[in-house]
């Protein structure tokens, strides 16, 4: 195995990009903008420039990289091959074939989410385990399933889309991806924020929370909770039910060493884990009742890290 690989994580904003030893240790980590102009035309381009000027800074030849591994917003399926990712433009692109071509390396592309449950798995909270199931609680909700070391991304790219599992067929507002009752709907970060909303517009409960109006935001609702707000405490309640819920009939399918619990939420910490374990238990067949869940280590970086351990194979 060669020495040295890297690590890129598309966003709709910037590239997070990194060089890693392939043991795992991180060594530089730097972003570039993503140049979204031209159906995101330049951002391949971006990526092979940034990567070849690290090289001829670091006096790297192609003979000691063993390639680039690339985290994309989208459904990304066996060959590489992008079914659009909207927020960069794209439409059916090979990523892959297109990325070596650029850079004369050996590329592997995988859904960032995905991605990022690799990272976890090989280097953060998932490390040592056989398998996993996390859950990225941003503004939205992503997912990425590993079993024996490997992300399970399905026959189109679509596995692990844990934000799209319907929990509420009465829901009358559609999610973004247009089906109704989304776990994403209720748990994400708007999610989470749009459920307060709701609960204050339905109740006359006196609340801290009313002081942020339609403001209110995920972490608004986990700090009054850890004061003991009433409402407040419900809403922290009612989400983590849901997931809770949502988590189980995963651990019903998948029974997963451990879920990891990533994303800007998970920063609530503890009192969001307090609140996902009753649900959980409740819910998830008996065998896996004691299936733990933990928070996410690695935090932005785990999509970088997962990018790279997707080369290693």
């Amino acid at each position: 195995m060669k020495e040295f690989g890297f690590g890129a994580d598309l966003g709709g904003t910037t590239i997070k990009m990194g060089l890693f030893k392939t043991d795992g240790t991180l060594l530089e980590k730097w972003e570039i903008p993503t140049d979204t102009s031209n159906q995101g035309g330049n951002i391949l381009r971006d990526i092979a420039a940034t990567v070849h000027n690290k090289m001829v800074e670091k006096e790297l030849t192609k003979d000691m990289v063993e390639g680039i591994g690339i985290g994309v917003p989208g459904a990304v399926d066996h060959h590489g091959v992008v079914n659009k990712a909207v927020n960069l433009g794209w439409g059916v692109l090979p990523v892959e074939e297109e990325l070596e071509k650029l850079s004369g390396l050996k590329v592997k592309a995988g859904n960032d989410a995905n991605v990022a449950a690799l990272g976890e798995n090989w280097m953060g909270s998932g490390k040592g385990y056989n398998s996993l199931v996390m859950v990225t609680l941003g503004t939205g909700i992503g997912g990425g399933i590993i079993i024996d070391g490997r992300i399970v991304s399905g026959a189109n790219g679509a596995g692990g889309e844990i934000g799209h599992i319907i929990v509420n067929d009465q829901e009358l507002e559609a999610c973004n991806c247009g089906h109704y009752g989304c776990i994403e709907q209720y748990a994400s970060a708007t999610g989470i924020a749009r459920m307060a909303r709701r609960s204050m517009a339905t109740t006359t409960t006196e609340s801290k929370l009313r002081t942020f109006g339609d403001q209110v935001s995920a972490k608004d609702v986990f700090d009054c909770a850890r004061e003991g707000d009433k409402l407040a405490c419900e809403v922290v309640e009612d989400v983590c039910n849901l997931l809770g819920a949502t988590m189980a009939k995963i651990g019903c399918v998948v029974n997963p060493d451990v879920f990891v619990i990533g994303g800007g939420v998970s920063k609530a910490g503890q009192i969001l884990l307090d609140n996902l374990m009753e649900p959980f238990r409740a819910q998830v067949f008996h065998a896996a009742s004691e299936t733990p869940i933990v928070l996410a280590s690695l935090g932005n970086d785990a999509g970088i890290y997962g990018a790279v351990r997707m080369i290693l194979d």
